[in-house]
This record gives C-alpha cells, structure tokens and sequence, in this order.
C-alpha cells in the first residue's frame, strides 16, 4: 500500500510541476495545482497521519508515540515505509504550494518565464533552495525599483 501511494503523489507532483513550470498559466490549471495537486496531496497527507495516529493504518513500525525532538526519534519514524510515504507527501505538498506561490508572485511581478524556469525547478528539485533564489532575486528586484512588497 505505502509504495503504490508513494508513487501515486509523486506522479501527482510531476504532473503538477510540469503543467507550472511549462505550461501557460490559465486560471484553471493554476486552480489545478492549488487544489488537485496541492490539496490532494495535502489530504493525503492528513488522512495517512489520522490513519496512523488512530491505528486504522499499519505504520509497520516500532509502536508508541512518536518522537521529533530527537534524530534518533525522527529516524525512526522515517525507517518504515509509512514514516518515507508520509513525510514524502509532505514535502511534495509544501514544495509545489511554494512553486505556487512563487509562479504567482513571479507573474504579478512581471518575471518572464524564462527566469522563473530555473527557480521553479530548483524548488521542484531542492525546495528551500528554490525559495531561497526566488525570494533573494525578488528582493534585489523591488530594490532596484524603489518598491517593496
């Protein structure tokens, strides 16, 4: 079951990352990822964390409660193919409502998409990376124009 939802959220995510980074940016694909991608993802994450926490899904892992105050607790959970699927979809969901974001922000501030193209593919590919690009070349620019938002 954790490898099939594995592989399903990753597709999910890939389809939502090309239509952003290559496609036009019509109202309705841009709903799409917001609310087939990033939602779905999003609700996958948090019916499998309920499902975890309650005992309806099999975690496959050591038992108790777990324990993010600590590597050793954090590895723990990640041992199991529950613990890899889950944290997995939330990285998928945080990274692509931040290629959002930043394909909007980007958009309003009249970035071509030719330099949105590579920060939104570092964001696909290394998240906070992304960001980190988008908000430095976002800031030097309202710089340069006197404004800042």
């Amino acid at each position: 079951m954790w490898e099939t939802l594995f592989g399903l959220a990753n597709g999910l995510a890939l389809i939502m990352w090309i239509g952003l980074i290559a496609l036009p940016r019509w109202p309705a694909l841009l709903a799409a990822v917001l609310y087939l991608g990033v939602g779905l993802l999003c609700l996958t994450y948090a019916v499998c964390v309920i499902g975890l926490f309650s005992g309806l899904l099999d975690g496959g892992g050591a038992g108790g409660s777990p324990d993010f105050t600590t590597i050793e607790g954090v590895r723990t959970i990640f041992a199991t193919e529950a613990g890899v699927t889950v944290g997995w979809v939330h990285y998928l969901a945080f990274d692509l409502f931040v290629g959002l974001w930043i394909a909007r922000d980007a958009d309003a501030k009249g970035f071509s998409r030719i330099v949105q193209a590579p920060i939104l593919l570092a964001t696909f590919l290394a998240g906070p990376l992304g960001l980190f690009l988008w908000l430095a070349i976002r800031e030097r620019s309202a710089r340069k124009q006197g404004r800042w938002q």
